[in-house]
């Protein structure tokens, strides 16, 4: 497959941020997948609770400095980078102070879910196409993690279907066991909405519950991965019931499944247009 690049987005990935089952994965597939000859890119937010001085994080600052919009207010994003020297892997942090600075990562003390987690969603989603347009690095795959990636798949197949930077991009989502109990804020889906887009776009993502951030990034992927062996009984007969390209949930260590998944999903138009 030669060099093929390859873009990682997840809310955590280890040594920086452990929080499930995604934080291992995040971490070894995207060396295996270097290994095997991907350029690989990753990024992530700049939660409060990572350690910038013990990880090494320093701002990018031809990078920084743009505004991102959400409910007409821009919002300043700042972009860090750390390295992973054993892998030679380096990953990218969105920064906001308003958003990330935080003890907490998705709930605050007493376990409350943060009101405005939406929002800090739109912004990541939107702060990381945004980012790699920046830097001027088209990806040949886009592979979302998490419920707060699912945003992404939807952007890239509206607004940024015709950038030169995205145009020929596969995305891929990645479903994990529920993450989160309860919902958004009840105006998500409306504050999500960006140019070329409307409120049908948005739809599927309105109940802002788990469930429905995973059937909204679903619908817009390429392809879909389960990637845990328990998955939401509803998201499964979605995907079993339609026509995506799918990975089933195999726990292998040398990730040689996603692999030809990535062969599978970057060789499709070939296969169409033969």
């Amino acid at each position: 497959m030669g060099k093929s690049k390859l873009l990682f987005i997840t809310h955590e990935m280890s040594p920086f941020l452990d929080l499930t089952k995604i934080s291992e994965i995040t971490r070894q597939l995207p060396q295996a997948m270097q290994d095997k000859g991907f350029e690989i890119r990753i990024l992530m937010p700049r939660f409060g609770n990572i350690n910038e001085r013990r990880n090494r994080l320093h701002e990018v600052i031809r990078l920084s400095g743009m505004n991102i919009i959400i409910n007409d207010n821009d919002n300043p994003l700042i972009i860090k980078v750390a390295s992973i020297p054993a892998a030679r892997m380096q990953v990218y942090f969105l920064d906001n102070d308003e958003y990330f600075q935080r003890k907490h990562v998705f709930a605050d003390k007493d376990g409350k879910f943060y009101a405005d987690n939406d929002e800090r969603m739109i912004f990541f989603c939107k702060g990381a196409i945004e980012t790699v347009k920046k830097l001027g690095w088209s990806p040949d795959i886009v592979h979302c993690h998490g419920w707060m990636s699912a945003l992404v798949p939807v952007y890239l197949k509206t607004t940024y279907k015709d950038d030169p930077t995205f145009k020929h991009s596969k995305v891929i989502y990645s479903v994990y066991d529920k993450e989160f109990e309860g919902a958004l804020n009840g105006e998500f889906a409306q504050k999500a909405i960006m140019a070329d887009m409307n409120e049908e776009h948005t739809e599927v993502f309105k109940p802002g519950t788990n469930v429905a951030l995973d059937l909204g990034a679903i619908k817009y992927s390429d392809g879909v991965v389960f990637g845990t062996e328990s998955i939401d009984e509803e998201v499964l007969n979605n995907v079993k019931n339609g026509n995506k390209s799918l990975l089933e949930f195999n726990d292998t260590a040398d990730f040689e499944n996603y692999y030809n998944f990535y062969d599978e999903i970057t060789n499709e138009e070939l296969v169409h247009v033969a």
